[in-house]
């Protein structure tokens, strides 16, 4: 801090506290590290840990594989997949930085359509839209789950069949979504998700790509290891994507504590929804509390910008999650797209409030309330004086 500056003020109610395992519930897993002497390389814990995972997602061991992180899962996917090199990669703008780098790591141009506005997502329908218009098919397509909502898996499994293109499903925080949610769960089309420390299912940084297709899980697990299968020969071009037994024990140890931890966030989003139940102006995400749980409370209003200033005045931290849409950031701006009405819509009225997983009631209750005078005084200016 410079000399005359003043202190930066935190806010009152941050947007998001991350809250991994502690030490405690750590130790027993960190022992076995210090015993085996296997850091890295599927070591045993990483061994439990997808065993342990395939049994939670109802899965055979064989159709999930962990990695470092969930952009990288996404890379991977698309490798595995065998997605034509240089070819586009459709994909909503309406999502985190996140899609179109994995996509452009695995030598996929992203090229960015717009989402269902009531779903805030890419569907079957709308890329069948976009590739009648496009020179040549793409790639591949890359829907995704918006804030941890489930997507029709079945219908993207219906859309490969049909048109032939490879998909793969950026589920990044729709953990729970694809344990609770029928229409889902694991199918044929590859699900990626991020075991990121802002998710609910959180272990600081990791993810893991779940198929119940065996042959390509099969390349998913080489290409996720520098292309080696049995041994350590490159049998196709691969990543260092590895997961480590240090991120295998903190993944465990969450998993301990994933009954008691999921009821907590249910607890949370049960309360957000009685408290801005009596708002008028304000809209939850698609589905929000409908089975499934995430890290996030995102809602819509007229002016989110002015609602963020708003909350700010009051103590009170939020975050415009996906920013203005990917096509809006410099690093993408470039890119291909096609016409972006809803995305644009969304960007525009779409905010994220605190949510943590030990977020009290009564300050959702303080949230919800400031959330009424910030509409309220936005009412106020725009009557005529």
């Amino acid at each position: 801090m410079t000399a005359g500056t003043p202190p930066t003020i935190p806010p009152r109610v941050p947007v998001l506290r991350p809250q991994l395992p502690e030490r405690a519930a750590l130790a027993p897993y960190l022992d076995r590290i210090d015993s085996a002497r296997w850091y890295s390389n599927r070591g045993p814990l990483m061994v439990e840990a997808e065993a342990r995972l395939a049994a939670h997602f109802g899965l055979d061991p064989a159709h999930i594989v962990l990695v470092a992180n969930g952009t990288m899962g996404l890379t991977v996917a698309l490798s595995a997949l065998g997605a034509r090199s240089g070819g586009a990669c459709l994909m909503p703008s309406w999502t985190f930085a996140g899609s179109p780098a994995a996509a452009a790591t695995a030598g996929l141009v992203p090229h960015f359509w717009d989402v269902d506005r009531a779903l805030w997502a890419l569907t079957p329908d709308i890329a069948a839209e976009a590739m009648a218009t496009l020179a040549q098919p793409p790639a591949a397509v890359m829907p995704v789950a918006p804030f941890g909502a489930p997507l029709d898996r079945a219908a993207w499994d219906a859309f490969t069949a049909r048109t032939g293109t490879p998909v793969v499903i950026d589920a990044a925080a729709a953990f729970d979504a694809t344990t609770e949610v029928d229409g889902f769960r694991p199918g044929p089309t590859p699900q990626v998700i991020s075991l990121h420390a802002t998710k609910a299912f959180g272990i600081g940084e990791g993810g893991l790509v779940l198929s119940t297709d065996t042959a390509l899980m099969d390349r998913v697990r080489a290409v996720a290891n520098f292309g080696f299968r049995d041994q350590p020969v490159a049998e196709v071009m691969g990543w260092n994507a590895k997961l480590s037994e240090y991120a295998c024990a903190v993944l465990l140890a969450t998993l301990d504590a994933w009954p008691a931890r999921r009821a907590a966030w249910a607890r949370r989003t049960a309360w957000y929804i009685d408290a801005l139940a009596p708002l008028d102006g304000v809209t939850l995400a698609p589905g929000y509390g409908d089975g499934w749980v995430s890290s996030y409370c995102c809602v819509r209003v007229d002016d989110a910008a002015a609602l963020a200033r708003r909350l700010a005045d009051q103590g009170i931290e939020t975050r415009p999650w996906w920013r203005q849409g990917c096509h809006r950031q410099p690093a993408y701006a470039a890119q291909p797209r096609g016409p972006l009405p809803n995305t644009e819509a969304l960007a525009a009225t779409t905010l994220g409030l605190p949510f943590s997983i030990d977020l009290e009631p009564e300050t959702i209750g303080q949230v919800a309330a400031a959330v009424a005078r910030a509409l309220d005084e936005a009412l106020g200016e725009a009557r005529p004086r």
